[in-house]
């Protein structure tokens, strides 16, 4: 496989006693669509924000195109190709849906100090907007505000915004989180076809989608990665299936104290 767009390499972060990433490698491949699964109070929020620079690694490295930015912070990884979705979508409610785009795609440029009208002006901004939006089938809705399109919608805006900023590895916290099953299905088609130009990192509790999408998955039990491995070996392996997957049966590990979401 080629070199990894994004790899974490044996990440560890604590909160006072509690390991909530514990010795932590993946890597993040173009083509590929690699989800991270696992029960609240894994360490997933944890991992993906060391990933971004929100937080800082106790140990361990990360780098993009073998570059080590473990002490670079959120912009600096994102103006290596790192962009991030977020569970709560946030928007300029007020802007169009083509005007949100244009901004996005206004503030990854390297001077990018200009008022937002600039951007809801700009053809060279919106003109590459609108072909994201097509390609994130929102084309029609183009001109309306952002404010009246339904959750699905602003789902699938967010996620033209994020590709606005031109990443080559997209982070996505739990993407369908919320919908229901007609607009959670147009997601994952989206994303589906988003891996061909892209490292996906997917975060994600819904396992329709997971196996639907995922290339490889990596199981995340009390901030350790307890498998790795292709949708059927994780399907059939038996401490995911206990851990996880819920199935009946002991747990290696213990729940440490203090565990909380993550």
């Amino acid at each position: 496989m080629s070199t990894a767009v994004v790899e974490a390499v044996e990440l560890g972060k604590s909160f006072g006693g509690l390991r909530a990433t514990d010795s932590v490698s993946l890597a993040m491949h173009k083509g590929e669509v690699h989800a991270l699964i696992g029960p609240n109070g894994a360490g997933k929020s944890t991992l993906i924000n060391q990933l971004t620079g929100e937080l800082s690694p106790d140990s361990g490295r990360i780098l993009i195109h073998g570059r080590d930015v473990t002490r670079q912070g959120v912009a600096g990884r994102a103006r290596a190709g790192l962009a991030r979705s977020y569970q709560i979508t946030s928007l300029f409610l007020d802007f169009s849906v083509l005007d949100n785009v244009a901004i996005a795609a206004q503030s990854a440029l390297p001077h990018s100090f200009r008022f937002f009208g600039d951007a809801r002006r700009d053809e060279g901004l919106r003109r590459p907007a609108r072909e994201i939006l097509e390609r994130m089938a929102l084309a029609a809705r183009a001109d309306v505000p952002a404010a009246e399109l339904s959750y699905g919608e602003q789902r699938q805006l967010e996620l033209a915004m994020v590709l606005a900023t031109r990443p080559q590895a997209l982070l996505l916290d739990e993407p369908t989180a919320g919908m229901a099953h007609e607009e959670s299905a147009a997601i994952i088609r989206l994303l589906g076809g988003l891996k061909r130009d892209h490292a996906i990192l997917l975060v994600e509790h819904d396992m329709n989608a997971v196996f639907a999408l995922a290339d490889r998955i990596s199981v995340l039990v009390y901030g350790r990665i307890v498998a790795t491995g292709a949708p059927d070996e994780i399907r059939g392996n038996a401490e995911v299936r206990r851990a996880y997957l819920g199935e009946r049966g002991p747990v290696r590990r213990a729940r440490p104290p203090g565990s909380r979401d993550g």
